[in-house]
């Protein structure tokens, strides 16, 4: 959290996540991934959780998995590939592809509820890959995301979310930002 903080990457105001849900803080990895030995340093950890396991092949969800795959893909000596949401539904394009067998690990930046991991897993295994773990840098889940495999993070934070019906700050009628987000 240290390094989060060091590169301004540790935010609080009123956030629409990924997953839907709305957060007072955001934590903008891209911003501490976009420092190359930082980024190194970090996802050499984070693969390290898996020492022991054969992995060929680091699968993260764009976007912001793209990066931490590859660098947690180099660091193993693996293929790092990413997925990407089309019409709803998490695929593969640009020619990636997953062989039956193929022994992979799935690798995003923040865990929120684990939504988009889980997503890359059922992609993952429904084109036969035998699927060794889950990682984040960073799980804000609490603890609370669950996967059928190993789930590792270097950081686990439990930062409240709420519904949107829900949302003291929409309440308060504070404006959201969807980080990230086209706007």
């Amino acid at each position: 959290m240290k390094i989060f903080e060091e590169q301004g990457a540790f935010h609080k105001g009123h956030f629409k996540l990924s997953s839907g849900l709305h957060s007072e803080y955001y934590l903008q990895c891209a911003l501490v991934l976009a420092d190359p030995k930082i980024a190194a340093i970090l996802c050499k950890e984070l693969g390290g959780k898996f020492k022991g396991e054969k992995i060929d092949v680091v699968i993260g969800p764009a976007v912001g998995g793209i990066t931490a795959a590859y660098e947690v893909a180099r660091a193993l000596g693996a293929r790092g590939i990413f997925s990407e949401r089309e019409d709803g539904k998490m695929i593969l394009r640009r020619g990636f592809k997953l062989e039956p067998g193929e022994k992979v690990l799935v690798i995003e930046d923040v865990t929120t509820t684990g939504g988009s991991a889980q997503e890359v897993v059922d992609l993952a295994k429904s084109l036969g890959a035998e699927i060794i773990g889950v990682g984040a840098i960073i799980d804000r889940s609490g603890g609370k995301a669950k996967f059928s495999v190993p789930f590792e993070s270097l950081a686990q934070l439990e930062i409240e979310t709420f519904q949107p019906e829900d949302c003291p700050l929409c309440k308060a009628g504070k404006p959201i930002i969807k980080p990230g987000s086209k706007k």
